[in-house]
């Protein structure tokens, strides 16, 4: 268990988001007010397998300053793409040791960069807390998780998650001009099939997509049959792991996968811009709700707390859902894996 009780870490990454979404919104505001613009967008580094843009880099700076005060208080570990050492590791303050660290913080700092840089779509911060039991930490001994999300200019709320294991979810939304905060409640759907709702298989970019598409049409055949004139399941393409579980936990989506490692491997492809543990750093949250999240397998998400682990995951609204789909996802994978993609 984590030395402290997770009120104290979650009220600490609360406040760091805070100050990391206050400080990237200046910047994006003065993006759009420049005749020039588009600045947040260019190309910092190439790092991880990841494309870096300059807007990364901003939410970093403000990371860093903090993890360097909080190392006052206890020794940690910071992990995240770019800014640690082997595996995104690095100890706080500067010369400690990870065997000494008290707990361990995994962060993404900007969850769905491609998202925010063009001012189109919230992207995410997200954080993980989770006792250190070495490097063989996972995504199962996190302990306390936040997500707070980074809106657009034209927003006026922003919303606020976090939860701790056994303690419940919650939800706070944020007046981006006043300051106040009121709490809202986290309702994923209780619907039991998919009909008229939102549902979809990640396909965000060319590798994979058109397998993927055909994998999902296949499912969603089984699952959820067309039969009248119009389309009774809608997608919806959020390139953001933490917005994805953010729009099953307030009802918005019912049924989401994320499963490229397995066609990458199906095809023989590399393995790129798949999502890894910063990104569904806080599925917690979504567990703590009551959403199913699962491997693709249908076990507990167990992948190292590292910035290259490949993560495949399912998610669904209610168990419901879970016992309607996930045969058919198995079978449907399984054969993926025997006869390869068609």
């Amino acid at each position: 268990m984590l030395p402290r009780p997770a009120d104290y870490y979650i009220g600490k990454v609360r406040a760091l988001h805070v100050a990391m979404r206050d400080h990237l919104l200046r910047h994006l505001h003065e993006q759009e007010r420049s005749a020039l613009g588009g600045g947040l967008a260019s190309v910092a580094d190439v790092r991880g397998g990841d494309t870096i843009y300059t807007i990364d880099e901003h939410g970093e700076a403000i990371l860093l300053r903090f993890c360097e005060e909080w190392a006052r208080e206890a020794p940690f570990v910071l992990i995240a793409e770019g800014i640690g050492g082997p595996g995104g590791w690095r100890p706080f303050p500067d010369g400690a040791r990870e065997e000494d660290a008290q707990f361990l913080m995994i962060v993404d700092p900007i969850d769905g960069t491609r998202n925010i840089m063009y001012n189109k779509r919230s992207a995410w911060i997200l954080s993980g807390i989770a006792p250190n039991r070495g490097r063989g930490t996972t995504l199962a001994d996190i302990e306390a998780a936040v997500m707070t999300e980074l809106p657009t200019t034209r927003h006026l709320l922003g919303d606020q998650l976090w939860a701790a294991a056994g303690g419940g979810a919650h939800r706070e939304a944020h007046n981006l001009l006043t300051g106040e905060r009121h709490p809202l409640p986290l309702r994923p759907s209780t619907a039991g099939d998919l009909s008229h709702g939102f549902a979809s298989v990640a396909k965000f970019f060319p590798p994979a997509k058109a397998a993927t598409a055909a994998f999902e049409e296949k499912l969603l055949a089984r699952v959820a049959p067309e039969g009248g004139e119009n389309p009774l399941v809608f997608d919806d393409e959020y390139i953001s792991t933490g917005g994805q579980l953010y729009e099953i936990l307030v009802g918005h989506d019912r049924f989401l996968a994320d499963l490229r490692p397995v066609f990458f491997e199906a095809l023989g492809l590399p393995p790129k811009l798949t999502c890894h543990p910063y990104d569904i750093c806080t599925e917690l949250i979504a567990r703590e709700a009551g959403v199913v999240v699962t491997d693709e397998a249908g076990g507990r998400l167990q992948a190292p707390l590292d910035i290259h682990a490949h993560v495949a995951w399912v998610g669904y609204a209610n168990a419901a859902l879970q016992a309607r789909i996930e045969p058919h996802l198995h079978e449907l994978l399984q054969e993926v894996r025997s006869k390869g993609v068609s």
